[in-house]
This record gives C-alpha cells, sequence and structure tokens, in this order.
C-alpha cells in the first residue's frame, strides 16, 4: 500500500499546498459526494471530509472518505473526540486506512448542544492532543493506545487544527506547541480574516522554530455576502472578523458581493504567501464549492505541481 499521501508529498517538495472541503450529506447521497469533489478535481491536494460537523448528522466521515478515495482524489478524514472513545477510533483508523486512506484531521469537535441533538452525550474519551498521540504511536511504533502490538499498522499523514484567533491570545503558540509534540505532521488554521493578528501569530510561532517542525495550512473562506459575513462575527464562536471586512462588502451591490468576497479571498492569499512560516492553503468555501478552482487559479496556485 501506498503509505506516502498526495500532501505529504507537496509538503516535503516544499511547493505550497492546497486543500479544500466536501461537507458530506445529510442522508444516504453518494452522488452528493461525488459532485462535491469532481468540483475540486485537479485543483487541490487533499478533500477534508467534516466529521458531523456543528454536531449535526451527516454521512460519516469514513464512508465519503472511501467514496472520494474510490474516484482517484485524496481525501483527508476528520475525526473527533466528542462522539468515540479510544477503541472505535482506534478501529476507524485501521478501517480506513484498509481503503487506502492515508491522511486524517484530530479535532475535539464543536458540543453536542450546538447541533440539532443537542441532548446528545459527548464522549471525549480522549482530547484532540493524546488523539494525536494515539495516531502516531499506531503509525511509528505499531502499538494500539492499550500498548498491545498492531498487525499491519495505519501509516496516516497526520493534521489538526489551530485558531490563531482564539482566547486568551498569547495561549496559541502554546497549545500549537503541544499537538507538535504530540506528533502532528500538518495544521490547518481557521479562517483567516484578521490578516496582522494571523502574522502576529505566524511570528510567534516562527520565533520559536515551530515552522520547520509542522506544516501550516493557511484557512480561507470566501464570503458569499455581507450576511453571511455578520452572522460569522456575531455568532461563530472564535472567529475574528474585522469591521473593515463587513464595510467592504457593503460597499458594493448585492448582486456584486459574491465576487467581491472571491477577490478579497484572493487578495488574501496574495498576503500570506508572504509570511514566513506557512506552507500552503486550506479553502473552505463552505456549500460554495465550485468556487474553488476560480480561487486557486487567480491565486496563482494552478496547476498543482506533480508529484
Amino acid at each position: 500500500m501506498n503509505t506516502e499521501s498526495r500532501l505529504e508529498k507537496i509538503l516535503a517538495s516544499g511547493e505550497l499546498a492546497v486543500t479544500s472541503e466536501c461537507g458530506p450529506p445529510r442522508g444516504a447521497r453518494p452522488e452528493k459526494v461525488k459532485e462535491k469533489s469532481a468540483l475540486l478535481k485537479d485543483h487541490v491536494d487533499g478533500i477534508n471530509v467534516t466529521d458531523n460537523q456543528t454536531a449535526m448528522v451527516r454521512m460519516s466521515s469514513f464512508a465519503a472518505a472511501v467514496i472520494i478515495k474510490q474516484m482517484g482524489l485524496d481525501p483527508i478524514m476528520q475525526m473527533v473526540a466528542r462522539d468515540r472513545n479510544r477503541l472505535a477510533m482506534q478501529s476507524d483508523i485501521i478501517g480506513a486506512y484498509a481503503f487506502g486512506i492515508n491522511t486524517m484531521l484530530c479535532l475535539s469537535g464543536d458540543h453536542a448542544k450546538f447541533g440539532d441533538h443537542p441532548m446528545a452525550q459527548g464522549v471525549f474519551d480522549i482530547d484532540s492532543v493524546q488523539m494525536i498521540n494515539m495516531v502516531r504511536r499506531m503509525r511509528d511504533e505499531e502499538t494500539f493506545q492499550g500498548g498491545a502490538k498492531i498487525d499491519g499498522a495505519p501509516k496516516m499523514f497526520i493534521g489538526a487544527a489551530a485558531n490563531p484567533f482564539a482566547d486568551p491570545f498569547e495561549l496559541r503558540v502554546m497549545r500549537l506547541a503541544k499537538k507538535i509534540k504530540a506528533g502532528v505532521d500538518f495544521i490547518q488554521t481557521q479562517c483567516i480574516f484578521n490578516l496582522d493578528k494571523f502574522e502576529e501569530w505566524m511570528k510567534g510561532v516562527t520565533d520559536r522554530g515551530l515552522d520547520e517542525k509542522v506544516h501550516i495550512l493557511a484557512g480561507i473562506t470566501p464570503m458569499k455576502s455581507v450576511g453571511m459575513a455578520r452572522y460569522m462575527k456575531n455568532k461563530v464562536p472564535g472567529m475574528d472578523i474585522p469591521d473593515s471586512v463587513i464595510k467592504r462588502l457593503e460597499g458594493v451591490s448585492k448582486e456584486q458581493q459574491p465576487e467581491e468576497g472571491i477577490k478579497m479571498a484572493v487578495e488574501s492569499i496574495e498576503r500570506i504567501k508572504e509570511i514566513k512560516g506557512v506552507h500552503g492553503f486550506h479553502i473552505m468555501a463552505i456549500e460554495w464549492e465550485e468556487k474553488v478552482p476560480q480561487i486557486v487559479e487567480q491565486a496563482g496556485l494552478y496547476p498543482r505541481p506533480k508529484v
């Protein structure tokens, strides 16, 4: 089995990587996964498959990742600590790897109270840092977390998330350092709108030499409208959306707002490219996957390098 994912090879080559995201459907509709993934084909090095994002029931990340793999594309299976204990996690990781899924993202997960089953019991048997450590041991030491040997270890390329904007800001770099110590290979950040603050966070990262130990992919989300920008500013925890973003979208007609949002995303990529320690971009076009190729092309990240 080929153990090196396309994303791993791109990052190892020193090229800027591009990943994107596919939210699975809220039903048994494989064609929905295929439609979304086909839109991203040839423009990205990996497709994140979310795991019951915002605590809403969706097709499992595992199943959607298998569908994407069968299309000849490169899925990044997300796994949250909210819904599984360590037994279920380890069996799903082995199962996914048996299907050739070789890249995953370890997350804590949104609390169930934010979703459509607020009464659901959160598991949180281990947190995202412990999950990273568990997957690394499964890969490198070929042992389960309980200590037993694995016969056919899953050689996962391990990812995690980072939010440079959450409070308290001064602990953000330390949190990243913990994930690096646990064994993470790459990081995808929360969507970046406050570029000054992101630059400040990256300076903290590079000052400690952490950019040499982990690949950081900067999160980019194109705004569809001023309504979306206001909603994300006021209702989505951990978001940092400067007033200048809202003012700029208010400054154009409703019909022009989507195009203006894409223009802003491309400008952000151009500026972030210049920041030391950034190794690529994670483009989260929420239910707007058809715009990802346009963003990648306009930002000068196409064609993708051959590996």
